[in-house]
């Protein structure tokens, strides 16, 4: 087992990696404070594969536990599932003493997460993430939200787990789309803050692809302490510093929004996204082709999109229009400046942009 802290006083947690390691989730959980029921928000698609684990710890450990299951998919990261898990918890009399317990990807994460923050003004939530997306990502951090039709992510609020449990096993039940649209949030952290990480990544890209599991814990865990170091940092995106996270992703949920959230998988379009930054960070002179090159070859090699594909160019600068970086109507876009570092760039021309999507 790997324990990776994210050091935020009295709001800190650990977040513990391991391979076969889902019975361990009462046991942790007990180590965070005391709770006499648990509720289990789970992903469809892991209600059988891995929440019958976490009931049976949890319930081992003391708790009264339910479980309620979440249709798969992006379209479930929405206000009236938040209020369909709002009354489900009135009903099963939940209070401050209850645990709530996130099973599945970065949509269950995102919305039991939210549910949690906002549930009697806050109660406690622990993160069992089963994609690699959530693993290297969303469940770290605690931003947690729900999407609007325009907008992603647009309603929500900052809310720490108690912990976060990843078990590397997950993996091995997850489509392999599924599994490579969370490497792009892996080549992301190469990309913004480590350059011998980004190498690493390109000499084990064959490793990855078949989920050796000592490899992926490696990884994960870098991920991971790479992450936790911007939220210490910037906990609540106060300084700024904590916007280098969506490196790729203003392209990238535009791309999300226009196709309403059913084309392509979150990890796909910050693939496409990262091309995007990097071909604007290119056309305004702060990285060479090279560059450019290496990023594209490391992420076809992880079997990720590249192209964007055929949408409206209008329609994504104007879905780009309400991404949170957007300040007084001006367009904000991180961009490497090089490998292992990037920077926010403020008031990039509507021009440029639409240049950069018509490559």
């Amino acid at each position: 087992m790997i324990s990776v802290p994210v050091k935020l006083g009295e709001r800190s947690y650990e977040i513990c990696i391991g391979t076969g390691c889902l019975s361990l989730a009462g046991t942790i959980a007990s180590e965070r404070g005391i709770f006499s029921r648990a509720v289990i928000v789970a992903d469809q698609c892991v209600e059988h594969l891995h929440a019958p684990w976490v009931e049976k710890s949890l319930t081992a450990a003391g708790a009264i536990v339910e479980t309620i299951v979440v249709k798969s998919g992006e379209q479930s990261k929405c206000i009236a599932q938040a209020d369909r898990l709002w009354n489900k918890l009135l009903e099963f009399g939940a209070d401050r003493k209850t645990r709530l317990v996130a099973v599945g990807g970065g949509v269950v994460g995102d919305l039991a997460g939210f549910v949690a923050a906002s549930y009697g003004r806050g109660i406690p939530f622990m993160q069992i993430p089963t994609t690699l997306l959530a693993q290297v990502d969303s469940s770290v951090g605690g931003k947690v939200g729900v999407n609007l039709p325009g907008a992603k992510n647009m309603v929500g609020a900052f809310w720490q787990p108690t912990a976060v449990l990843i078990d590397t096993d997950t993996l091995n039940s997850l489509p392999d789309r599924e599994y490579r649209s969370g490497l792009a949030e892996v080549v992301k952290y190469g990309m913004i803050l480590d350059a011998d990480f980004f190498s690493l990544l390109e000499r084990e890209s064959s490793s990855l692809l078949a989920k050796q599991p000592e490899v992926l814990r490696q990884v994960i865990a870098r991920c991971c302490q790479l992450k936790a170091q911007v939220v210490e940092a910037d906990e609540r995106e106060t300084s700024g510093y904590r916007a280098i996270l969506n490196y790729g992703h203003t392209f990238g949920h535009a791309l999300e929004a226009v196709t309403k959230y059913n084309q392509f998988l979150h990890g796909e379009c910050v693939a496409i996204g990262m091309m995007c930054a990097a071909r604007l960070a290119q056309r305004l002179g702060r990285i060479d082709a090279a560059m450019l090159q290496r990023q594209r070859l490391l992420l076809e090699n992880l079997g990720l999109p590249v192209e964007l594909p055929a949408v409206s160019h209008q329609q994504l600068v104007a879905a780009m229009f309400h991404d949170k970086k957007t300040e007084h109507g001006r367009l904000r876009f991180i961009l490497p400046v090089k490998i292992g570092q990037v920077e926010l760039l403020d008031g990039v021309a509507t021009d440029d942009v639409l240049a950069v999507l018509s490559v």
